[in-house]
């Protein structure tokens, strides 16, 4: 009976040891804050970014689904649903190694990217959330994004507040948060020049200056359009498949790239002359976007590159240049717009024409 009662007690004692293990290895792992992500992405009002050389950006929600650029423009929503995306899924993977922590903190002092995130939350907040009194915005974090990890799978963050940096990573993803906190303002802005259907389209027009004669309108008459030429006349008969083909190319019309990656003084001498076309959208609310197109010539540089001057191509074939609302120089499509740079006998059943080259 002795025996067996030493046995009985040995056993929970060994139960007892285990079970100790086990929850000092559980307090270790939860000495982790869990809130160091961002669970509430929908109640963010404001994200700011900006680093060491100077550059920053202000994000900004006007609606649930539309952010400005810097209270000024439209920003790029993919580029913000990536970022919503980060700071919600972003998790911490381990703790600096307390010898490592000075040096990452003094890397971090002279090459972290700022992150400011705003959110709107209530000063009362009481019953687990049913009862929300009093909402304003605040600062609810700022995060100091580092650089990568060595095995490029995360980067070095520290969060205002805490003691020390962590190794942050999102899980599921094969590779490190920093490169999605962008400081480039322009980087951030939208490239849509219109995005309407066909039913908020009022009117087009299509001047062509060395081609006055083929230069055009389509208006709205009632439920369908007209095509107007530029003698004011209306066109007795069109294609129609071919205007509503191009009324259907207005739906998230896009451009390719800001100019700003172009030499300025390559970008001037192409654009300083008489436009190519000058492209006018007007919606049924009365709003008018302009675009002016230029021809684009190749950088002259690439020339002396080429095994064989006479082969290079004067014009670049792929792109040209346009200023949207006498605003952005950016470059555009021949593919995109193709549709849409045609003169007014292509609308009336004569063969495509080049006109922007």
């Amino acid at each position: 009976m002795k025996k067996r009662n030493i046995i009985l007690v040995a056993a929970v004692a060994v139960v007892t040891i285990v079970a100790l293990v086990i929850a000092l290895r559980g307090s270790r792992k939860s000495t982790f804050p869990q809130d160091y992500h961002i669970e509430d992405t929908a109640s963010i009002t404001r994200i700011f970014i900006a680093d060491k050389q100077n550059q920053h950006v202000l994000l900004s929600r006007t609606t649930d689904s539309t952010w400005l650029v810097d209270n000024q423009y439209t920003a790029n929503k993919p580029m913000v649903d990536l970022l919503l995306e980060t700071l919600n899924t972003m998790r911490i993977r381990q703790q600096v190694n307390r010898a490592a922590v000075p040096t990452i903190n003094k890397d971090l002092a002279a090459h972290a990217i700022k992150v400011e995130v705003y959110q709107r939350k209530p000063f009362i907040n009481w019953f687990g959330g049913r009862l929300k009194l009093f909402p304003h915005e605040k600062l609810s974090a700022t995060y100091f994004v580092g650089r990568e990890t060595q095995d490029m799978m995360a980067s070095y963050m520290y969060r205002k507040g805490d003691k020390a940096p962590y190794v942050i990573h999102i899980p599921g993803f094969r590779g490190f948060p920093t490169p999605r906190f962008v400081t480039d303002p322009l980087k951030w802005r939208s490239h849509t020049i219109v995005d309407l259907n066909v039913r908020q389209i009022e009117r087009v027009e299509l001047t062509i200056p060395e081609m006055p004669d083929e230069s055009f309108a389509v208006q709205r008459e009632g439920e369908g359009f007209c095509l107007e030429l530029q003698n004011g006349q209306r066109a007795a008969g069109f294609d129609t498949a071919r205007v509503a083909q191009m009324l259907s190319c207005f739906t998230y019309l896009n451009f390719d790239e800001f100019a700003a990656i172009v030499p300025n003084s390559f970008a001037d001498s192409c654009v300083s002359g008489s436009p190519r076309t000058i492209l006018r959208i007007t919606d049924t609310a009365g709003q008018t976007h302009e675009m002016r197109t230029f021809i684009k010539y190749n950088n002259p540089d690439d020339v002396l590159a080429m095994p064989d001057p006479e082969m290079y191509e004067t014009f670049d074939l792929d792109r040209l240049y346009a200023i949207v609302d006498n605003r952005d120089t950016v470059l555009i499509q021949y593919f995109i717009f193709d549709n849409i740079l045609q003169p007014a006998s292509y609308f009336l059943g004569h063969d495509k024409q080049h006109i922007a080259r």
